[in-house]
Formats: structure tokens, sequence, C-alpha cells
């Protein structure tokens, strides 16, 4: 029989953990300390296997059976709901490693020990202030010069248009490094010469 919100709530903690099936492999794991946990019981290639759907009342049963319906999918297509999973996360971890703001900082990390302490504070200043807010946590392959540019134009727009040319000459200089450690192929914030308006000499 299906569960309900109304049977979930009422399960109570036992001695030893218990499950409660809703259907289709979808199942909820009640511990002993009073936890309520998403289960999915699935068979591909022949072996059995159970995939973690979250806990209860945060996953809620309807996102449950959401989740469950998903893998039920993909294993109609041959693919593993487990496997897939962990591929995705090792994605994300991936991502997050290459993020502009991590490489950035390892580039900085690398070369400001070279760097008089005033130099140094500025141009970390700069990066934390008017580039990692909107280019931070963006994987650096994927990023462009378009992206660059509207980040550029928002120093620009508060009259601080020697800072945006700094600004660029440092996207400049974290790419390139970011190249040479293979972490992107191609330096967009080089297509940005002459994007912005020269600075005027007073």
């Amino acid at each position: 029989m299906s569960l309900t919100d109304v049977a979930i709530r009422g399960f109570k903690p036992e001695a030893k953990p218990y499950k409660k099936f809703d259907g289709h492999g979808l199942h909820i794991l009640v511990n002993a300390n009073g936890s309520k946990l998403w289960r999915l019981k699935y068979r591909i290639d022949g072996k059995e296997k159970t995939l973690s759907l979250g806990a209860y009342p945060h996953v809620s049963l309807k996102m449950a059976r959401g989740h469950r319906d998903e893998a039920l999918q993909q294993m109609a297509s041959e693919l593993d709901p487990g496997t897939l999973r962990k591929a995705k996360k090792a994605a994300r971890t991936d991502r997050a490693a290459n993020s502009f703001e991590v490489i950035a900082r390892e580039w900085f990390d690398k070369h400001s020990p070279n760097w008089a302490p005033s130099h140094s504070d500025k141009i970390i200043k700069r990066l934390e202030r008017d580039v990692f807010p909107w280019l931070g946590g963006r994987p650096i392959a994927e990023i462009t010069a378009r992206e660059i540019l509207d980040t550029l134009r928002r120093i620009e727009n508060r009259g601080a248009l020697e800072t945006a040319h700094r600004a660029l000459q440092n996207c400049g200089q974290v790419f390139r490094y970011a190249m040479v450690t293979e972490r992107t192929q191609h330096d967009p914030s080089a297509a940005l010469k002459g994007a912005l308006p020269p600075v005027r000499q007073e």
C-alpha cells in the first residue's frame, strides 16, 4: 500500500531500523534515533543496489516519488542512477575546484610574495570587491568576454575607469595562468582590448 504523509509522520522509532515501502522500490527507513531516510532499491545488470534520496521531511513524499520516477526513467535507458549521481557530483567538484576565484587566489598566492605588500593588497582587494562577486563562482573555462565586460562596466559606471582597466589586466593574468596550468584553453579578456575608453591623463 502506498505511503501517505500522515502515515510517515506516525512512524515511531523502534529498537532496530525498519522499512516502509511506497512502491517501485521506494521506501522510507525509520532509524532507532527517529530519523526517516528515503531509499530506492533497484536492480541493474542483475545486481541489487540502493540509492539514498534524502531525509524526511526535508525531502517530502512527493519529492521522493519524483526522484524515484527520474531514476526509473534512467534505468529504462539502461543507465545506472547511482553511477550517474556520482558522475554529477564529481563534475560539480571539478567545476568548483576550477572556479575563477579559486584559480585567481592560487595565482595570487604564487606571485604575491614577489610584490610589495601595498601592491599585493591593492590587487586582492580589487579582485574581492569588483571581480569575485560576479565571476568568482564561475568555472573559468566557461567565462565569456561579455561576462568580463559586464563586470568591468560596473566598475566604470561608478566612475572608477582606471580601476576597471587594472581589473581587466588582472583578469588577463589569471586567465593566462589558468591556460598554463591547463584549466582553460583561452583567455577571453584578450578580446576586450580597446573595449574600455582610455583613462584621461590630467
